[in-house]
């Protein structure tokens, strides 16, 4: 492992679509000295960024260009088409490939799902980007599949997805360079993998304040001043005395003998 704590700060690239505010949070809640700057870039230009430098580590979509660089696949996601509302596919559950066979199917150049053979007739031209694609299915042009969270990233409120059953997927990965495994690097695997912040693996954080030392109960005014064994012998003697009557002297005679005191009055009793 190379690297230091003493890194100022922690980037993290990620890809659109991808979402990194819950890990985020809990970064910030374990290692509120160490600021994570968020960097969004394109998954074409993702890989590039950790190689590079520009970022410590990154949550980008595979299939990726990974030379010299370590990856943790860490969820796969649902493949949509997204259709105008008033479309024959928006009255399905879900559809395939063949469903899809009689449309246009725009292929963005940004495209991550990596498709041997997109569904559907191919465009004219292929859109730039996934959001320029978007653009096309809303005004008619053609339908387009993607990744649910690029589907929901783009949300419009004329358009619409579903399902495709028989579709590549997208993986969102965590990535790093592999020669700069730092500890820091090392914890954000932790966060995102779900270690507790005592796991032993990653980066030591501090711990809570330990809870103040209850203050200790003051001892009897007896004890203090040396004299708790003549009240224990005035309490043993009132004791005694209690049963003539005599109680009280001997609770005179044990300072701070509680217990004679209480055998001096059931003396007086008697």
């Amino acid at each position: 492992m190379t690297g230091s704590d003493a890194t100022p700060s922690f980037r993290l690239a990620y890809v659109p679509g991808v979402t990194p505010a819950k890990w985020v949070r809990i970064w910030n809640e374990r290692l509120p000295g160490v600021p994570l700057t968020l960097l969004q870039v394109s998954a074409a230009e993702a890989p590039g960024v950790l190689r590079d430098g520009r970022a410590d580590a990154g949550l980008l979509r595979l299939p990726a260009d990974r030379t010299a660089l370590s990856a943790i696949p860490l969820y796969t996601e649902t493949t949509v088409v997204v259709v105008p509302k008033d479309h024959l596919v928006a009255a399905a559950d879900e559809v395939s490939a063949a469903d899809l066979a009689d449309d246009i199917v725009l292929h963005p150049l940004d495209d991550t799902l990596g498709w041997e053979t997109p569904p559907g007739r191919p465009a004219l031209e292929r859109p730039a980007t996934t959001a320029d694609a978007v653009e096309l299915v809303a005004a008619g042009i053609g339908l387009l599949v993607v990744p649910q969270s690029l589907a929901r990233l783009h949300h419009r409120k004329d358009l619409t997805y579903r399902p495709l059953t028989d579709a590549p997927q997208s993986r969102v990965a965590l990535s790093w360079p592999e020669e700069e495994t730092t500890d820091l690097v090392e914890h954000f695997i932790g966060i995102v993998r779900g270690r507790t912040v005592n796991s032993s693996r990653g980066p030591r954080v501090p711990s809570a304040s330990p809870a103040p030392a209850q203050r200790k109960k003051a001892p009897a005014k007896g004890a203090r001043s040396g004299q708790g064994g003549q009240g224990g012998a005035g309490a043993a003697k009132g004791g005694r005395a209690g049963k003539t009557g005599k109680g009280g002297k001997g609770a005179a005679q044990g300072k701070g003998g509680g217990r004679g005191a209480a055998g001096g009055r059931r003396g007086r009793r008697t």
